[in-house]
């Protein structure tokens, strides 16, 4: 199995904890190579996501990715999102030619389960297979050129047929269409990967991208907010609320945010443990974050509760959120 993530300095302590995951849950896969797409990764850092990597004897290969910008022929503009996400475009050039299939992970992602079913799953002729997202806001799916009826795909989860996307010159199409797009989506990469590749996504299970605060929300909301999430059985949705196989901890409940109370940050702080960069303390920005954190969650509970409610706030400030997180980051 080889699986690829896209990091920084910041997020090494997050890849680490993933990484740590990953390789814990499939100690019987035969092989597990990782890759990583690194920008501006100390030496320190690197040392540190080798040793996470001996403890299982599985292989690592850091591979830099120098200036980013400088692979776009046109002036980028990623808003807070560091730049070394849109890594990921590129992993067609950046892997070495023997890769035939890569599984891509964003760094604040934790494996709980096996993932040999998801690597041997069917593509069916299509790129790359990823989970809906049904509660991205609409303005953001409208500015990529989707229809209603159209799914959005999180691309923090994405199981890529490389010999096809090699084949159909994919990261040059991904690059015209961000350039067509100004050099400037909410999203960035997720945005372009949407909407250059609509029609070419095979939508899987969501257990394989489970984000947390989808525990919350009940299964005929995300129906309303996106009919093509009539695709994912309702069933297939509860399973991956009891049984995830890979959380993703999109949004503002971070883990590593003092005061974050989601349900599902103690799996986080497990491996954080067991990683070089364990003891590291909470993000704590004082009494702020943490009063935030806490209305944040209250949200949770009135979306379970009274899911309209959620729909109305979303409504009115849908897009002050768009733009607020453009200021504050992924």
């Amino acid at each position: 199995m080889d699986v690829v993530y896209a990091s920084n300095d910041n997020y090494a302590r997050h890849l680490a904890v993933s990484m740590y995951s990953l390789m814990d849950n499939n100690q019987v896969a035969d092989e597990i190579r990782v890759f990583v797409l690194a920008v501006d990764l100390s030496q320190e850092s690197q040392d540190k996501l080798k040793a996470v990597a001996a403890r299982f004897q599985r292989k690592l290969e850091i591979i830099p990715m120098g200036e980013l910008a400088e692979r776009f022929p046109y002036p980028v503009d990623t808003g807070a999102f560091d730049i070394s996400a849109m890594g990921r475009l590129f992993v067609g050039t950046a892997l070495p030619p023997e890769v035939e299939r890569v599984l891509y992970l964003d760094c604040d992602t934790v494996v709980l389960s096996s993932l040999a079913k998801l690597w041997k799953t069917d593509l069916k002729g299509r790129l790359l297979g990823g989970v809906m997202e049904p509660t991205i806001y609409p303005q953001v799916r409208e500015a990529i050129g989707l229809k209603e009826e159209d799914p959005y795909f999180n691309s923090g989860v994405l199981l890529i047929d490389l010999t096809a996307w090699r084949r159909e010159r994919a990261e040059e199409k991904l690059v015209d269409f961000y350039g067509k797009l100004g050099g400037k989506t909410f999203a960035c990469d997720q945005d372009t990967l949407n909407g250059t590749l609509r029609g070419r996504i095979k939508a899987l299970p969501p257990r394989y991208n489970f984000f947390t605060n989808y525990r919350y929300f009940p299964y005929g909301e995300l129906v309303r907010l996106s009919p093509a999430y009539r695709a994912v059985p309702e069933e297939a949705f509860k399973r991956a609320k009891k049984h995830p196989a890979i959380l993703h901890y999109a949004g503002d409940e971070r883990p590593w945010k003092a005061g974050n109370l989601g349900h599902y940050r103690l799996a986080y702080d497990q491996y954080l443990a067991m990683t070089p960069w364990k003891g590291t303390p909470k993000e704590d920005n004082g009494i702020g974050q943490r009063l935030y954190l806490f209305a944040y969650h209250m949200m949770d509970y009135l979306t379970w509760i009274c899911p309209a409610a959620r729909r109305q706030i979303s409504r009115r400030f849908g897009m002050k959120v768009v733009e607020g997180h453009r200021c504050k980051g992924r």
